[in-house]
């Protein structure tokens, strides 16, 4: 089996600290450092309410933007709570991820899910 070099992040949480002190701790020091190849991190639920409403947290956005974490929200979620433009002027992706999740996890891609 071919070494896995792409980590999917897939975060579900809203709680500010468990963003900073994970999140985004890990999804840019992964690529600092070279642990990954290359690192998505999937929005989905609550914390693309908190992205859109946190100066705070639309800076560590942008910081792991900056480092080359590729951030992908969930069209879905985003559309349901008032903040796709708002992401979307962020940088972030938006668009639907139930297929690619799905894809995700059929072919038993390293993922991380908090």
């Amino acid at each position: 089996m071919s070494q896995k070099t792409h980590l999917y992040v897939l975060w579900t949480t809203d709680n500010p600290i468990t963003a900073e002190k994970m999140v985004f701790m890990y999804t840019v020091n992964s690529l600092v450092h070279g642990w990954w190849e290359a690192v998505t991190l999937i929005i989905w639920g609550a914390p693309a309410k908190l992205v859109g409403e946190d100066e705070t947290v639309q800076k560590m956005v942008a910081d792991a933007l900056d480092a080359g974490v590729h951030v992908s929200a969930c069209k879905a979620c985003a559309d349901q709570l008032g903040v796709t433009e708002r992401l979307e002027k962020l940088n972030i992706e938006v668009k639907y991820w139930g297929i690619p999740l799905t894809d995700i996890l059929k072919s038993d891609q390293a993922l991380i899910t908090l």
